[in-house]
């Protein structure tokens, strides 16, 4: 019995194909690609800091089996901006408000705040802390995070 498989997904707009063990979730194939944002921490789902978007929703990294992102579109803070490049709306938001301290999660809670900005141009405090109510941040940055998703709604959505 086969312990990999070939998949193909697009990673960042970019199409691959590559052979991975069955084993293997995606925060580990994207460490493949030296793609380090999405980090595990707790390896259970409740943190978020593994938080990548595959086909425009937020999945936790960590729990997902990367044989699943077969014929999918995987996307990750790295996708943002580039190094050198003007930031993103919401990483800017982000550095604005202050809304981190180490770091670890933020990746996570900008990739969340993609998401839920998708969904929702402009959330209420509540509605912005329900939606993050599985990320964690263990500097206790949360009102400069709604601040900062706020900020990030007004400049993506006037």
């Amino acid at each position: 019995m086969s312990t990999s498989t070939s998949i193909q997904f697009t990673l960042n707009g970019k199409a691959m194909s590559v052979e991975v063990e069955h084993h293997i979730h995606v925060v580990e194939l994207l460490n493949r690609f030296q793609l380090k944002g999405a980090r595990e921490s707790c390896g259970q789902g409740l943190c978020g800091a593994c938080t990548v978007l595959v086909d425009d929703l937020a999945v936790s990294g960590c729990l997902m089996p990367a044989f699943m992102l077969h014929g999918k579109s995987v996307e990750t803070v790295e996708n943002l901006s580039a190094i050198n490049e003007p930031l993103h709306p919401i990483q800017e938001a982000f550095v604005d408000q202050g809304a981190f301290q180490c770091g670890f999660c933020t990746p996570g809670f900008v990739m969340m705040t993609k998401h839920l900005l998708a969904l929702n141009p402009h959330p209420s405090d509540e509605e912005i802390r329900d939606f993050f109510a599985g990320n964690l941040c263990r500097c206790g940055t949360y009102p400069e995070i709604i601040a900062a998703v706020k900020q990030a709604a007004e400049k993506l959505h006037p």
